[in-house]
């Protein structure tokens, strides 16, 4: 239960915290705060602070879109009200004396701001909760280690690094064992920072560890994300290291994925409605569930594989899905229905997504696409069995960002469920990205026309 603002106020007090951090997440689920005197955090719990909503008006580097309407230059990037949420308390475990708030923002009508993407997922959410549902959800992240800093990788022009490990070890005992000291730090540090783990090991890759956080309901889940993505890369920091979520950093190896868990609850949070209560077995909720997020995987893609690179894991043999297919315990599939060894346990796992997601607007797709097919009774087409690279069942996916926009543009269901407002300003953002790498000269292009052409 959340305490009020005088108790907070107090415990924190009392603890002698020095500093607070607060932050919000911007269009591409990258953190932006502050800190703040302990003094400062009074007025802001009781009125609200100002926050620049330029966080909303730029790119992941900084750079301004000449395409939001929402804001700009034409707005003046005025302040919007940003708010407390008080849940959302944590002390920073590797910062004595820190404590830590999400926030929310309000627009200048007082009603929450329809481009935020943490109330987006809290509108979807809502829906759920009319339905008489709890979605509960978790995200697991791949991730690759360098013994690099922001300054070496830099220098380098981000080739030729030195990942943490050498080689192919996935699941390995003794680079896990090895890195301990690294191991040990983000199981302790972010157990203590309420983003507990429930396993960690190496994948299949030179320096990549893949996290599975334990599970909660769909906004605390979707905050965990967020707050590990962060958190991990400030620990990293305090070890010489260097972290990359990019869904797929080196064409030689795999991608990063960033799967999605989900299950429907009741409110109470004691039965998984994923389970018939009578016979054990998966339920037609799961069905229907499952049907909607297939139906509404293609037009809600570019909220699953937000960036140009996205769309670089998406080839076959890689681990990554390449078309809307589901199949039970099936990993070529983009949706793996899992029965799980205890009811509680049943569930649905998106394979598309990849660690570069915004975790609030992947995990408000899924709900959505998933309620859509609740709402519709929608049934499941037939199961991919096998290599789903080699089936003939699902729609293959767009091949890039570009091709996936319209879809979205265009989607009654992402309109419906997320928000006009918030789909005509994701889109302009994703608009924008494309432009961007249109006018880019990579080293590819280098490589292969500077001499010879």
């Amino acid at each position: 239960m959340t305490s009020s603002p005088e108790e907070v106020i107090r415990a924190l007090a009392a603890e002698g915290c020095e500093r607070v951090k607060l932050a919000g997440v911007d269009t591409d689920g990258i953190l932006r705060g502050k800190y703040v005197s302990f003094a400062k955090l009074r007025s802001a719990v009781e009125k609200g602070f100002g926050f620049c909503d330029v966080i909303f008006g730029w790119d992941s580097g900084d750079v301004l879109y000449d395409n939001a309407r929402y804001t700009g230059w034409h707005t003046g990037y005025p302040d919007t009200l940003a708010r407390i949420d008080l849940s959302t308390l944590r002390r920073v475990p590797w910062e004595d004396g820190t404590a830590f708030f999400l926030c929310d923002f309000l627009g200048a009508d007082g009603k929450p701001l329809a481009v935020s993407p943490r109330q987006a997922l809290k509108r979807v959410v809502d829906t759920a909760h009319g339905r008489g549902f709890e979605p509960v959800m978790a995200v697991e992240f791949e991730f690759f280690f360098f013994r690099e800093t922001p300054h070496s990788l830099r220098a380098k022009g981000f080739r030729d690094l030195t990942p943490l490990t050498p080689g192919m070890f996935g699941y390995s005992i003794l680079r896990a064992s090895a890195d301990q000291p690294l191991v040990a730090d983000i199981l302790r540090l972010m157990k203590a920072y309420d983003c507990e783990i429930e396993g960690i090991h190496t994948e299949t890759g030179p320096g990549v560890f893949e996290v599975a956080l334990a599970c909660d309901e769909a906004v605390r889940a979707a905050d965990k994300a967020a707050l590990f993505k962060t958190g991990v890369k400030e620990i990293a920091a305090r070890h010489g290291l260097a972290v990359t979520f990019m869904a797929k950093w080196n064409a030689s190896l795999p991608g990063c994925s960033g799967h999605v868990h989900q299950s429907l609850f009741d409110r109470a949070r004691r039965q998984n409605l994923f389970v018939d209560e009578r016979t054990g077995k998966p339920s037609p909720l799961l069905d229907r569930y499952a049907a909607g997020l297939l139906a509404t995987l293609p037009e809600l893609l570019p909220f699953y594989c937000p960036t140009i690179n996205s769309y670089k894991r998406l080839v076959p043999g890689t681990w990554a899905p390449t078309s809307a297919t589901w199949g039970h315990e099936n990993r070529t599939t983009a949706l793996r229905l899992i029965a799980g060894p205890s009811p509680s346990s049943t569930r649905v796992e998106m394979r598309v997504t990849g660690s570069d997601v915004n975790p609030y607007l992947a995990l408000a797709a899924c709900l959505a696409g998933g309620l859509h097919g609740v709402d519709r009774d929608l049934e499941l087409p037939l199961e991919t069995k096998g290599n789903a690279y080699e089936s003939k069942h699902g729609k293959p996916f767009p091949r890039s960002l570009e091709s996936a926009l319209p879809a979205l543009r265009e989607s009654e269901v992402a309109r419906a469920y997320l928000g006009a407002e918030l789909v005509d300003h994701y889109v302009a953002t994703r608009e924008w990205e494309v432009r961007e790498a249109q006018k880019a000269v990579t080293s590819f292009e280098l490589e292969r026309y500077f001499e010879a052409i």
